[in-house]
C-alpha cells in the first residue's frame, strides 16, 4: 500500500473518530438540558429557608412528591418536604400542588440515547471497511498512558507576599530559592543542598500553597502530582509513572517536582503487602537517589503522616529536610484574616477575631470569612460585622447541626452537659466567649510552653460533661464520645511525651491515674454546683448559647 493510501486511510479513521466524539458531544449536551430543565431549583438548608420564610420574602410555594419549591424574588429554591412544618408556610403564602411531568423527560431522555446507540450501529458497520485498512496498514499503536501527556509544568504566580502566616517557613526556604536561581554559587562553594524537602503539618496550613511560592520565587517550572496518582491497579504503570515526571522534570531543570499526600505511595513496606505499591514507591526512591547533586532539581512533598512513611524516605540523601507547618498562631492568623478579607466589605476587629479562631488552620480562615460573608448577604447587610463571624464559626468548624432535631428530653440532657462544662471553663480559667448548646466554644491552648497545671485543667473540663450525667440522671449518655476521646489524648500526651505521670516513663497505669483523679476532683466540684449548673442549664435551652458575661452574672448572683 502506498503513501496516498495510507494518509487516506487515516484521514477516514480520523473522521471517524470526530463524527463519533461531535454525536457524543450532542447526546451529553442533551442530557444536560434536559436535566436542568427538569429541575433548575437551587437546594437550600433549613436555616436558609427559615431565614426567607421570616422575613416574608416567599413569593409562592409548590409541593412535589420530595420537595417544596419555593418562588423568591424571582428565583428558585427547593427543600425537602420532610424537614419543613406546612402549616407555617401556609400562613405566609400561597402553597399549591405542582404537577408532575417528570415522566416525559425520561421518554424524551430515552428517545435519545436509543437513537444514538442506533446511530453508532449503524455507523460502526458502515466502517468497517476503514477498520480494515487501518490494521492492513499496520498503524494501530499500543494504548497511551493518559499520565504521560498531563505531566505538564506550571509556572507559579505565587509569591510569599501572598502566603500570610508562614514567617519561620519562608525563612527555612530561602537557601532552596536562592539554590534554584542561583546554583553555581553553592556548586562552587562545595555547599550539598538537600535532594527532598518534606512540609509536614495538619491539613489545611497551606503546604501546597508554600510549595507553589517557592516556585514562583525562584522563577522555576513547577510539576504537581498528587500521591495517589501513582497508586495503580496495573502492574508496573505507578513506577512507570514516576519515571516519566523525574524525566520531564529533569529536562526542565532547574525545576520543582510536588508531591501532596505522599503517604499514599510513601507508607512503610512490610506487613500487609501491596506489590505495586512497593514497586512505585521503589522507583520513586532510584529516581531520588539517581539525581547529581547539580541537576537543579528539587523534590518537595507534603504530608499530615510523617509516622506512616518507610524510613527509606527520611534516611540523609533523600527527604533529609524536614519543614513543620503548625496550625496559625494569634498573630499569623490576623495575617492570614487580613488577606482573606481585602476584597470583602468589612467592620471587624482583626485583633479580637484571631482570637476567637485558635485552632483554625489557614484554609479553614478561608471558609470563616465566606461563610462570615454570606451570613451577612442573607440578612440583608452590605458589610460583614463580627457578629456574623460569630454566627458561623461553629459550622466552619464542626459542620452545620440543627438543635430541632433534638427531643425535649434530648435537649435538657444536652443542656445539662454544655452547662457543666461552661461552669467548669469559666472555674477552671479556660477561655471562651461564647458556649453554644450543641458543643464548641472553647478555645485550645494557644502557646508553646504548657504547665501540668493548665493540661490537667483541660481533662477537667473534658470531663465535666461526663461527670454531670452521673450527678443529674445518675447514668451515661453517647453525647460524651468526643470529650473522653480528647481527655485520654491530653492525658496519654502527658505521660508519654511530658513525663508529667507518677515516673519518668509512663505506662497506661499513669494515664488512668490521672483520668480517675481528675473526675473525682471535677465530680466534687460539680456536686456543690447544682444550682449554678441548672441555671446555665435553663438559659441554655431558652438561647441555645451562652456568652463568659452571661456566666459571670449567674455565678455571682446563684449560691
Amino acid at each position: 500500500m502506498n503513501m496516498k493510501q495510507e494518509k487516506r486511510a487515516t484521514l477516514q479513521i480520523s473522521k471517524k473518530s470526530k463524527i463519533i466524539a461531535t454525536v457524543s458531544a450532542i447526546l451529553i449536551i442533551s442530557i444536560l438540558i434536559f436535566a436542568s430543565i427538569r429541575d433548575r431549583a437551587q437546594l437550600i438548608d433549613y436555616s436558609t429557608y427559615e431565614t426567607l420564610l421570616k422575613n416574608d420574602l416567599i413569593d409562592s410555594a409548590k409541593i412535589d412528591k420530595e420537595y417544596i419549591y419555593i418562588l423568591s424574588a424571582g428565583k428558585k429554591y427547593k427543600i425537602p418536604k420532610e424537614t419543613i412544618n406546612l402549616s407555617e408556610l401556609y400562613k405566609k403564602t400561597t402553597v399549591t400542588v405542582k404537577e408532575d411531568y417528570s415522566y416525559l423527560y425520561d421518554i424524551i431522555l430515552l428517545i435519545i440515547v436509543a437513537g444514538f446507540f442506533g446511530y453508532l450501529i449503524f455507523y460502526t458497520k458502515k466502517s468497517k471497511e476503514q477498520t480494515t485498512i487501518k490494521h492492513q496498514i499496520n498503524i494501530a499503536q499500543p494504548e497511551i498512558d493518559e499520565f504521560s501527556t498531563k505531566i505538564k509544568p506550571i509556572i507559579s504566580d505565587v509569591r510569599f507576599k501572598d502566603v500570610a502566616g508562614i514567617e519561620d517557613v519562608k525563612e527555612e526556604l530561602e537557601e532552596i530559592i536562592e539554590f534554584l536561581k542561583n546554583p553555581k554559587k553553592f556548586i562552587d562553594f562545595g555547599v550539598r543542598l538537600p535532594k527532598g524537602v518534606l512540609l509536614v503539618g495538619p491539613p489545611g496550613v497551606g503546604k501546597t500553597l508554600i510549595a507553589k511560592a517557592v516556585a514562583g520565587e525562584a522563577g522555576v517550572p513547577f510539576f504537581y502530582q498528587s500521591g495517589s496518582a501513582f497508586v495503580q491497579i496495573y502492574v508496573g504503570m505507578g513506577a512507570k509513572r514516576v519515571r516519566e515526571l523525574f524525566a520531564k522534570a529533569k529536562q526542565m531543570a532547574p525545576s520543582i517536582i510536588f508531591i501532596d499526600e505522599i503517604d499514599a505511595v510513601g507508607k512503610a513496606r512490610g506487613g500487609m503487602r501491596n506489590d505495586e505499591r512497593e514497586a512505585t514507591l521503589n522507583q520513586l526512591l532510584t529516581e531520588m537517589d539517581g539525581f547529581e547533586d547539580s541537576s537543579g532539581v528539587i523534590v518537595m512533598a507534603a504530608t499530615n503522616k510523617i509516622e506512616m512513611l518507610d524510613e527509606a524516605l527520611l534516611r540523609p540523601g533523600r527527604f533529609d529536610r524536614r519543614i513543620f507547618v503548625s496550625l496559625p498562631n494569634a498573630k499569623e492568623r490576623k495575617e492570614i484574616l487580613k488577606v482573606y478579607l481585602k476584597k470583602v466589605p468589612h467592620f471587624v476587629d482583626l485583633e479580637k477575631l484571631s482570637k476567637m479562631t485558635v485552632g483554625f488552620s489557614g484554609a479553614a480562615l478561608s471558609s470563616l470569612v465566606n461563610e462570615a460573608a454570606l451570613h451577612a448577604l442573607r440578612k440583608g447587610k452590605k458589610i460583614v460585622e463580627l457578629k456574623d463571624f460569630e454566627e458561623v464559626r461553629d459550622k466552619v468548624l464542626y459542620g452545620k447541626k440543627r438543635v430541632l432535631a433534638y427531643s425535649e428530653n434530648e435537649k435538657e440532657v444536652q443542656a445539662t452537659y454544655q452547662a457543666a462544662k461552661t461552669l467548669c471553663a469559666y472555674w477552671y480559667e479556660i477561655d471562651f466567649e461564647k458556649v453554644n448548646i450543641l458543643g464548641g466554644g472553647f478555645k485550645d491552648i494557644d502557646k508553646e510552653i504548657v504547665s501540668k497545671h493548665e493540661y490537667l485543667a483541660k481533662i477537667k473540663l473534658y470531663l465535666s460533661g461526663y461527670a454531670a450525667m452521673e450527678l443529674f440522671y445518675n447514668e451515661e449518655f453517647s453525647n460524651c464520645a468526643f470529650d473522653l476521646s480528647k481527655a485520654k489524648q491530653i492525658a496519654e500526651e502527658m505521660v508519654v511525651k511530658y513525663a508529667m505521670g507518677e515516673k519518668i516513663v509512663g505506662d497506661i497505669g499513669d494515664v488512668s491515674i490521672i483520668l480517675d483523679s481528675s473526675l473525682k476532683e471535677v465530680k466534687e466540684f460539680l456536686s456543690k454546683q447544682k444550682n449554678k449548673i441548672e441555671k446555665i442549664r435553663d438559659f441554655l435551652i431558652e438561647n441555645e448559647s451562652i456568652a463568659y458575661e452571661e456566666v459571670k452574672n449567674i455565678v455571682n448572683e446563684v449560691f
